[in-house]
């Protein structure tokens, strides 16, 4: 029963520790979590996906992300749409 709960609590502070890819620092090292909004089809299209690890290049107006050995920019609504946690 203590280890069910502490495997629950483990699980409630990994997910409080997510944040959008808008609200990451640049310079990050990041783990896509979750596409959510209605352009997750458009992600993943241009290779964001669920369980990638990305890197968070710059940050401003358009951010810029290296994306399996790629850089893209993203505007800062498609990065709402981008749940990550930090690697």
């Amino acid at each position: 029963m203590i280890a069910d709960l502490a495997t629950d609590l483990a699980g409630d502070i990994k997910a409080d520790s997510a944040m959008t890819l808008s609200k990451a620092s640049a310079g990050c090292q990041l783990r896509i979590r979750q596409l959510d909004g209605g352009s997750c089809q458009r992600l993943r299209e241009i290779g964001f996906c669920e369980d990638l690890e990305i890197s968070k290049l710059s940050d401003g107006r358009n951010m810029i992300c290296s994306v399996c050995g790629t850089r893209l920019a993203l505007s800062k609504k498609l990065g709402d749409q981008v749940l990550v946690e930090m690697v």
